[in-house]
């Protein structure tokens, strides 16, 4: 049995009177991709929001790479932080600074005493893992939304995490575009040996990343297992967020 980076048992989450998440059971393995799919609203944000210790849970569990979040003083969330890369759905990127400064803010930020030579060699070796080598002097402003999306990934991967959450990360792309996240997502998984989840409500996405789906409806997940499986279960609900989706298979 592979090892448990992330562990959550019994979640719940309410933000007033409104349940999110009601009993959610997950387990993420070294070296995985899970995709995590559910409609708007369904609470993936919400999930991987409490796995940062961004949001705390009402009830139950959820350790990361063994560790229980909730119980972190702030040193040491800050720590596991690190060990974590989130690529958010819009990038994030600070317009004012080129690729290279938005790529080397987090090693200012985060690694003390790193020389210039190291610094520029990082930014140039994570920049080339993204096929983009040739933005380094460029603007976001000057950037298609698809390059946006790999610099961020890049700026995530410079600190070399143990665990990618990606949320939504072929929202607002062109079909040609999602198809070459979904490929950075998998070499991601394949070069850095990162165990991933990928928080979508794409199913192309899911199906070309996913070595597991977990579909998250009315607060728990309904189902997990491989994407050919979980999708022949008889479940109207499942059934009907397939043919929402529309997907050609």
């Amino acid at each position: 049995m592979q090892d448990k980076v992330v562990e959550i048992n019994g979640l719940t989450k309410s933000f007033g009177e409104l349940d999110v998440l009601m009993g959610v059971d997950l387990n993420l393995y070294n070296g995985e991709n899970l995709a995590v799919l559910g409609k708007s609203g369904s609470g993936k944000s919400v999930l991987i929001k409490i796995m940062v210790g961004l949001l705390s849970q009402d009830e139950g569990s959820c350790k990361v790479l063994g560790e229980e979040v909730i119980d972190l003083p702030a040193k040491r969330l800050n720590a596991l932080r690190l060990k974590i890369g989130f690529s958010f759905q819009a990038s994030a990127l600070y317009d004012s600074m080129t690729v290279k400064e938005n790529l080397e803010f987090p090693l200012v930020r985060n690694v003390k005493g790193l020389g210039t030579a190291e610094k520029n060699r990082l930014v140039e070796e994570v920049l080339d893992g993204v096929g983009l080598l040739n933005t380094l002097n460029q603007m976001p402003s000057e950037l298609s939304g698809g390059q946006r999306k790999r610099i961020g990934i890049a700026r995530t991967l410079i600190l070399k995490p143990k665990i990618m959450l990606y949320d939504e990360p072929t929202a607002g792309l062109d079909p040609i575009t999602c198809v070459e996240i979904n490929n950075l997502i998998n070499q991601v998984n394949e070069e850095y040996h990162t165990s991933s989840i990928i928080i979508t409500h794409d199913l192309t996405c899911a199906k070309s990343t996913g070595d597991r789906v977990a579909i998250l409806l009315d607060g728990k997940f309904s189902a997990q297992g491989k994407f050919e499986e979980v999708f022949r279960l008889p479940d109207e609900r499942i059934k009907s967020f397939y043919d929402y989706n529309f997907i050609n298979t």
